[in-house]
């Protein structure tokens, strides 16, 4: 089908060319300058003049004064956040048109009536079975019983732990989850990676916290939870009362939960464990009874991210009554699977999670819900039809090109490192040699066909669906690591950077504008896709990218010089953003957003390296009054043009390993070609002097 559809794309522009052409040479003058016009008019950026919104700037705000109001002040002040959603942004702006491309695929499909057992037919069944509320609505909380039936069922907490483990391939809560993954240090081959679990907010810090705002969701939690008991059939005498034990359990786990900054330690995280390992180090659990249920029982070792979370977390399971970990296990089920359960499940989660937790007034419309349910589930058979019809060939090409531009900008920035020493420099370029570089979608795609997928069963269909991944990770194990796996849709606006396989990603979605253009000027779309591409590749040199070396593999290759200057940088860039205050008394966690801002500020980097290369040594052209060092700082600004939600806001200094969006164009900061751009003085307030601004790379 795939190859089908880009053949009848190609066609159609092959068709249009081909009509033009005859016109051209056959009409009278007229039609030819029409022509011509329409030609010119197709090939304008989609974005202003040369792919940049100058109108969005605010003029009257000096750059070196306030560097994101001046490139998005006026866009910014009116932009307004839809009222379904708890942030806004260009991200966002695409993952829109993403999904009304999708949506219209997948209607497609479900109109089709395609024949069983097609991606097809998956797809416009999930759907359609999705998008039924009457029939949902009828069959009530009737499907929820059966995946609550082994915790009903469970008279002792050796059955509680091993209906954990059965729980795993469907709907149920996620106390010790586990993925399948690449052992760090022996990258050829897969293992289960164990990390700390069972909390019902975003954060330990909602459970322990005094911040007012903290302790506001916190007293609204337990309310919720006794709300969705009663949804699932606990009697509302008790729901209060086991409502506030639930959240008493929970409190416990945040107790011995590891901080998000301890957490992205790659070497503190990777600890192996081997069966006995769990009962010795983690008393007070059923290991063998909840790793045999989820399929784990002849497994050999494991990697448990958070050791003394897990004894701990342990410790707080043999303290609790088993009718406390049993009404735990019920709201954590009947929150999984609130999308495909009856209206008042989904309000109900929605109210706490969206509204009191993110600010967010309205739930997004059943169509999107339903959109984003098949992208979660089957999202590679939506993907296969989705850049068929939305990423032509010759946007992939463009995009290899600016990928192999960006990398050999870094290549050159890494060959002259002053700080590093010349054998880890070597090292680090046969890393950067090595990688791997993943366009738009994936050469091979799931095979669906062990999946059934149902007209008129949502509940079932979404089972089924989390069976069958659970099944295909499982069936990784003791089998060679598949290196063509992506880990995002095509229809995903976002790009990742993988350190066990040496890889960077980028789904078609995103290479579109204000991203990318083929049409805008290389300024912008250097500092556009090109920040973002240069951002994936330098993850892998960031705090915790740069202990992999170039086979994928977690050692210590770099010498101790090399580790101290490394971090007196690292140190330097993460008080830089630790001062950035968002909302009144709270600030970004430096230290957590620390690898992202690495990246950001290596991306933005090579990425003016690369844009500068394309020149050829000829002066970049002036076009409306801005120079193409400007255009380049200014098309890397536009992509973080977003709002938050106040809510959405603290939720994000919490949990987010970025900063704030709006305050990600400010690494331009550490940039020497910025001031002189914009003619940035002492006085101003965004104004660093040569000495604080960070030089990693």
């Amino acid at each position: 089908m795939k190859q089908l559809l880009i053949l009848l794309g190609a066609t159609t522009a092959l068709a249009g060319c081909a009509a033009t052409s005859s016109t051209v040479e056959t009409a009278a003058p007229a039609p030819t300058q029409q022509t011509a016009a329409a030609e010119e008019a197709a090939a304008k950026p989609e974005i202003g003049t040369f792919g940049f919104d100058a109108e969005g700037m605010n003029r009257s705000v000096a750059a070196g004064e306030d560097w994101g109001e001046y490139a998005n002040g006026t866009y910014l002040k009116t932009l307004q956040i839809p009222a379904d959603r708890a942030a806004f942004g260009m991200f966002n702006k695409l993952d829109e048109l993403s999904r009304e491309r999708t949506r219209k695929i997948i209607e497609e499909a479900a109109a089709s009536k395609a024949a069983a057992g097609t991606n097809a037919q998956r797809v416009g069944d999930f759907y359609g079975a999705f998008m039924e509320e009457g029939a949902i609505e009828q069959r009530g909380a009737a499907p929820l019983a059966g995946s609550l039936a082994p915790f009903s069922a469970a008279q002792t907490k050796a059955e509680f732990a091993r209906a954990l483990g059965e729980s795993l391939d469907g709907f149920g809560p996620a106390l010790f989850p586990f993925y399948i993954n690449q052992d760090a240090k022996v990258p050829d081959r897969y293992v289960p990676v164990f990390a700390q679990g069972g909390l019902g907010m975003p954060d330990r810090d909602y459970y322990l916290s005094k911040d007012a705002k903290l302790t506001a969701a916190r007293a609204a939690y337990v309310p919720h939870v006794a709300r969705m008991l009663v949804l699932s059939g606990v009697p509302q005498a008790r729901a209060t009362a086991a409502a506030r034990n639930v959240l008493a359990f929970e409190t416990k786990l945040a107790r011995v939960h590891w901080t998000r900054v301890e957490s992205r330690d790659d070497d503190k995280t990777y600890n192996k464990w081997s069966p006995a390992d769990f009962a010795r180090k983690a008393p007070g659990f059923d290991w063998n009874a909840y790793l045999t249920a989820a399929g784990l029982g002849e497994q050999a070792e494991f990697i448990v991210s958070q050791p003394s979370a897990f004894a701990g977390m342990a410790r707080a399971v043999a303290s609790t009554p088993l009718q406390t970990l049993k009404d735990w296990a019920v709201l954590h089920t009947a929150r999984d699977a609130a999308g495909v359960l009856p209206k008042a499940f989904t309000e109900e989660r929605f109210d706490f999670s969206g509204r009191t937790l993110q600010g967010t007034p309205e739930m997004e419309p059943r169509w999107k819900r339903g959109v984003n349910a098949v992208n979660g589930s089957i999202g590679e058979a939506v993907g296969e039809l989705y850049v068929a019809r939305h990423f032509p060939p010759a946007t992939k090409a463009k995009a290899d090109e600016l990928v192999r531009n960006i990398t050999a900008a870094m290549d050159k920035r890494l060959s002259n490192l002053p700080w590093m020493t010349p054998g880890t420099r070597t090292k680090a370029r046969a890393k950067l040699a090595s990688f791997r570089s993943k366009i738009g979608y994936p050469d091979k795609w799931i095979d669906y066909s062990a999946l059934t997928i149902q007209p008129g069963d949502a509940y079932g269909n979404a089972e089924r669906a989390t069976a069958f991944e659970y099944r295909r990770q499982l069936a990784k194990l003791g089998k060679p690591v598949d290196r063509d796996e992506w880990f995002m849709t095509p229809m995903t606006v976002n790009a990742y950077a993988n350190p066990t396989m040496n890889e960077i990603v980028f789904p078609a979605a995103i290479l579109q504008p204000p991203f990318f253009d083929p049409n805008a000027d290389d300024a912008i779309n250097y500092g556009g896709i090109g920040a973002v591409i240069g951002h994936e590749i330098s993850h892998h040199f960031d705090d915790q990218g740069r202990k992999y070396d170039p086979q994928g593999r977690l050692t210590d290759w770099w010498t101790p010089a090399d580790v101290t200057a490394f971090e007196g940088y690292a140190k330097q860039l993460a008080d830089q953003y630790s001062k950035f205050e968002p909302l009144p008394g709270s600030f970004i966690n430096g230290r957590l957003a620390l690898g992202e801002n690495i990246a950001d500020l290596a991306g933005l980097l090579v990425a003016h390296d690369a844009y500068r290369l394309s020149l050829g040594g000829k002066p970049a052209p002036v076009l409306d009054g801005f120079t193409g060092d400007q255009r380049f700082f200014l098309g890397h600004a536009q992509i973080w043009r977003i709002k938050y939600r106040e809510n959405a806001m603290r939720q994000q200094l919490v949990t987010g390993p970025h900063s704030p969006g709006n305050f990600r164009p400010y690494v331009s900061r550490n940039l020497d070609n910025w001031y002189e751009a914009f003619e940035v003085q002492p006085e101003q307030k965004m104004y660093l002097a040569p000495e604080q601004r960070v030089r990693i790379w």
